[in-house]
């Protein structure tokens, strides 16, 4: 007879587990087709991107608040357009979370397409599908890279908070962190770079950079602090909003690079990319080469709509992406 120790079914067990762990992962993405609408709903990335450019031509800035909605959704819990419900008895809203709270925007533009599809296709496309959909419309609106969308995504039933207050990459978050942060969500160091390049377009709030344009550090240009504080005081008007990039604020390119060469990254997270560690590099080519920004930006956008999505019979297709059917 062959003795098996307990430490042994441990591994064993431990070994089964993760192989099911990554079976399952394989046939979640494996469900996720650029083509998954073509016969249930043909004309629904057409409607999205009509919804979507109708946003961005009212306001420029709204691209960015659709590329970062996108994200902010898929850090938590999986592409799964939990971050659109609303708070309810049952449900702890993650528009509620301090990363999200008075400076998430965009919600109004995914219900507004969520309405059309129903008009035409009830209860086929998800909430989750419009959020990345819409994310890549955007960029394509203001000058940066298109790509493929992989869709079927399915949305929750659920929303995490307290989530929400954890696992999104801050402002201040220094260089292991951010590397670590992205890494936890199956994103390497090139695509957390190359993500931070959406900074290229939108804006942020005052008392998210006021330490960093007081601090007289050496790690940002004196002018450049100088500049800022003249709509960021020292004190109050937290609020006040500054574009993420001064040179071309509503394009999505790579200037958002050559400024951190420059040390003129407006918030912390950002400057820390160019700061003598691991990332130095990968700034300096995308600097250089708009066109490996572009292509490297749109692979990690398509990885990230791949975190941990619902696909088969997990979740429900919403008929409104605020509430529960």
């Amino acid at each position: 007879m062959i003795s098996i120790s307990n430490n042994s079914f441990a591994a064993i067990n431990a070994a089964m587990f993760s192989l099911l762990f990554i079976f399952s992962s394989m046939q979640c993405h494996a469900q996720l087709s650029s083509t998954f609408y073509d016969r249930t709903c043909p004309n629904a990335l057409n409607t999205i991107r009509t919804s979507v450019r109708q946003a961005v031509s009212r306001e420029r800035r709204m691209a960015a608040s659709l590329i970062r909605l996108h994200f902010h959704d898929c850090f938590v819990q999986g592409c799964d357009a939990s971050i659109l419900l609303d708070e309810t008895p049952t449900i702890v809203s993650e528009k509620t979370a301090l990363p999200n709270l008075g400076s998430v925007r965009g919600y109004g533009i995914i219900e507004d397409a969520k309405q059309e599809l129903e008009k035409t296709c009830p209860g086929i496309v998800s909430c989750a599908d419009i959020l990345a959909v819409a994310a890549r419309d955007a960029s394509t609106l203001v000058g940066g890279p298109s790509w493929a969308v992989k869709l079927g995504r399915r949305d929750s039933t659920t929303a995490s908070h307290t989530l929400a207050e954890t696992d999104l990459p801050g402002p201040f978050d220094p260089l292991n962190r951010l590397i670590s942060s992205f890494a936890s969500k199956g994103l390497s160091t090139r695509d957390m770079v190359a993500l931070s390049g959406a900074h290229s377009i939108g804006q942020a709030q005052c008392f998210l950079f006021r330490d960093r344009i007081y601090g007289n550090g050496t790690d940002i240009d004196a002018g450049f602090a100088s500049t800022r504080r003249r709509q960021c005081p020292k004190e109050d008007q937290n609020g006040n909003l500054a574009p993420l990039d001064l040179v071309t604020p509503n394009q999505l390119d790579n200037n958002y690079f050559k400024n951190l060469r420059q040390r003129k990254g407006l918030l912390q997270s950002d400057q820390v990319l160019l700061s003598g560690g691991s990332t130095d590099d990968i700034v300096s080519e995308y600097s250089n080469s708009p066109r490996a920004f572009a292509s490297d930006f749109a692979a990690a956008m398509i990885r990230m709509g791949d975190i941990s999505p619902l696909t088969g019979q997990n979740g429900i297709i919403r008929t409104v992406c605020g509430s529960l059917n």
